[in-house]
């Protein structure tokens, strides 16, 4: 399911009643949903340059991340650090106004990260980012964490766009990694499709879809950032960090941005 708005939802900075319950009803039977084109090209812009860069770090340390540590995946967030940070990433009110619908009250972000799918990668394990919550229930829990997930450039087929396996949030089995007969039945049931979106665009998934990187077969890596919202009262870690002078990108709202502010060095990259 992807959403555009229309020119009103743009002026307003806010979701029309149909397309929130749109947006919502997609999560939940689907488990994501993908709002098109709502965060400015020229911020992705200068962070799609300097996560170009990091990558290669990380690359040249052969630092490879994420499930199953498969080689050409990279554990690689945008960078937290002025003027890298923008309102409309860590802020975007209309993430804001999903989130808040589907978690409520007191809801928090958790994580501020991402991964990077290099040129020549190759498959990542399917898997849940999180399990279920009670996994003893014989049927799935509302949600209690979204992930949201943007990347500074168009994710595409070529490129490695995350493999999205469609209803698997309600699948109540325990585990994280789907074996391949869980696999195979699933795919009788509800095929995978790839989480491609053009840029400037958002996807909003429950942290318990089935996924996967598949293998970027362009010249270019595809980079995403991650953030992590979560219920209220599921609080895990402490605040997510970031230079000082980066404040103006956290307005208040009913969003809890969970943000502490350092003049330390921030070793973003693991490479310290």
């Amino acid at each position: 399911m992807s959403i555009t708005l229309s020119k009103k939802e743009r002026a307003d900075s806010t979701l029309s009643t149909a397309n929130l319950e749109r947006a919502v009803t997609a999560i939940r039977e689907d488990g994501f949903v993908l709002i098109e084109d709502i965060v400015a090209h020229d911020h992705l812009d200068q962070l799609h340059e300097r996560m170009d860069e990091d990558a290669q770090k990380l690359i040249a340390a052969e630092r490879w991340g994420g499930a199953g540590g498969v080689t050409g995946h990279l554990q690689l967030g945008a960078p937290p650090l002025a003027p890298f940070v923008f309102r409309d990433i860590v802020a975007n009110p209309f993430v804001v106004q999903v989130s808040h619908a589907m978690l409520g009250d007191g809801f928090f972000n958790g994580l501020y990260s991402g991964n990077t799918n290099c040129p020549g990668s190759g498959t990542q394990p399917l898997h849940r980012d999180v399990g279920h919550l009670w996994p003893e229930l014989t049927v799935a829990h509302p949600v209690a964490s979204l992930v949201v997930n943007i990347s500074p450039h168009d994710v595409s087929d070529e490129n490695g766009g995350v493999e999205l396996w469609p209803g698997t949030h309600l699948d109540p089995s325990e585990g994280s990694v789907p074996d391949a007969e869980e696999e195979a039945a699933r795919r009788a049931i509800a095929p995978p499709t790839q989480a491609n979106a053009r840029k400037g665009s958002v996807l909003i998934r429950d942290m318990r879809v089935w996924h996967r990187g598949v293998p970027n077969q362009s010249d270019h890596p595809r980079h995403m950032i991650a953030m992590i919202h979560n219920i209220g009262w599921l609080r895990q870690r402490g605040p997510v960090t970031y230079e000082r002078g980066c404040e103006s990108a956290f307005p208040e709202s009913v969003l809890d941005h969970n943000a502490a502010f350092t003049d330390e060095p921030i070793d973003y990259l693991g490479l310290g």
